[in-house]
């Protein structure tokens, strides 16, 4: 999947603007999180944001961040969904440890090749499990379970 398609979907699971009061994030608009858009540069209202500035910070910080670009295509959309989701950092480790290597966060030669030499869908239903069993252990897991679940399910037809 190319980053056209899966911005797409990440921002029809993502919506518009949000400030629930479980959410850890905060005020976020497509996603982005009022930290991250105030860290890229946005001083704007965040019911405001731009959604080409929504898209760009998409690709800088989420999609390149986890160089989607050279993961297997179907793992793709899978690790940047859960970076914009739950941070990059901790979409990398799912993908790690999903692919049998140490989950220290950051991509490198070693991740790069062991992901290169599984099977995708397989490593891609092995994230998954991963994130839903760590979304269903958190504390605001009953104010957006029936969300996360949807996404979840979503991204294991995608």
């Amino acid at each position: 999947m190319d980053f056209e398609t899966a911005s797409g979907k990440v921002l029809h699971h993502e919506g518009g603007f949000s400030d629930h009061p479980d959410d850890r994030g905060g005020k976020t608009r497509y996603g982005i999180t009022e930290a991250v858009a105030r860290r890229v540069g946005y001083r704007g209202n965040m019911a405001e944001l731009p959604l080409d500035l929504a898209k760009r910070i998409y690709r800088s910080e989420y999609w390149d961040a986890v160089r989607a670009d050279e993961l297997p295509m179907q793992v793709r959309y899978v690790v940047f969904d859960a970076a914009v989701n739950s941070g990059v950092g901790q979409s990398i480790k799912w993908l790690q440890r999903a692919a049998g290597v140490l989950a220290d966060g950051v991509i490198g030669p070693k991740t790069m090749e062991a992901v290169h030499l599984l099977d995708g869908a397989a490593l891609k239903s092995r994230i998954l499990a991963q994130r839903l069993r760590m979304m269903a252990s958190l504390s605001n897991w009953p104010a957006f379970s029936r969300g996360w679940a949807r996404r979840i399910a979503d991204l294991m037809e995608s």
